[in-house]
């Protein structure tokens, strides 16, 4: 068993270059695409955000309300690279939301680290101000550096999710299904919330990759996948 920062590093040695992440909006047209390398920065700069910015220490957790979006598997990397626990539980130590969730998270600014996504295209800042204490991430995160070492790193031991450990979870993304090695999966699934969070894993222990659709449209999907080269579905 090994954890996160360990598989990501094997992929940063052999496929530094490959796409790992590819989103698209089919409501607005947006199309991003992180290689390995891009997503390892967007993931060191984060844990930066949340350990430097946010004081969280290893063990402690997060919550991520997140819609389907590529900043969603960088948020659980980053989360998995500290140490932090992703919850489904209501009172986290820190909170990660989108616009539409920004509200209901606002009132625990005071006491809780809540950051908040505008999910606008590059990840720029939120067009209007944000509740008082909520950090807007487009803001807070570009001056983090492009690597992070953890003080205290997490092991395979240490709780990934609610259910699993780092080691739990890595053996199960090399164990499953979802995509043969080097493969590129389609998922309209959100990775950010327990149930998909193997649409992210699952690529990155298999050399693959993920093509994330949010807002699908259904007559346009084939075209996507074949736009991607997508090997599989899930």
């Amino acid at each position: 068993m090994t954890t996160f920062a360990d598989v990501l590093a094997a992929r940063l040695r052999t496929d530094p270059g490959q796409p790992l992440v590819t989103f698209y909006d089919h409501g607005t047209g947006e199309r991003v695409e992180l290689s390995v390398t891009t997503y390892a920065n967007w993931v060191a700069k984060v844990a930066g955000l949340l350990v430097d910015e946010c004081d969280l220490e290893r063990g402690q957790r997060i919550r991520l309300d997140l819609p389907a979006h590529w900043l969603g598997t960088v948020f659980l990397g980053a989360a998995w690279t500290v140490g932090l626990v992703v919850t489904t539980d209501d009172s986290p130590d820190a909170v990660v939301c989108g616009p539409d969730s920004v509200e209901r998270w606002a009132g625990s600014a005071s006491a809780t680290p809540v950051l908040a996504c505008s999910l606008l295209p590059l990840g720029v800042r939120f067009a209007t101000p944000l509740p008082p204490g909520v950090r807007d991430v487009g803001v807070d995160v570009w001056g983090q550096p492009d690597s992070f070492i953890p003080w205290d790193p997490p092991g395979s031991g240490d709780p990934a999710t609610d259910d699993l450990t780092q080691g739990e979870l890595m053996e199960a993304a090399a164990a499953g299904s979802l995509l043969t090695d080097g493969g590129r999966l389609l998922t309209v699934a959100n990775p950010a919330s327990p149930p998909g969070i193997a649409t992210f894993t699952e690529p990155l222990a298999h050399r693959g990759s993920l093509v994330l659709v949010a807002h699908p449209d259904p007559s346009r999907l084939e075209e996507t996948a074949a736009a991607e080269r997508a090997t599989h579905r899930g």
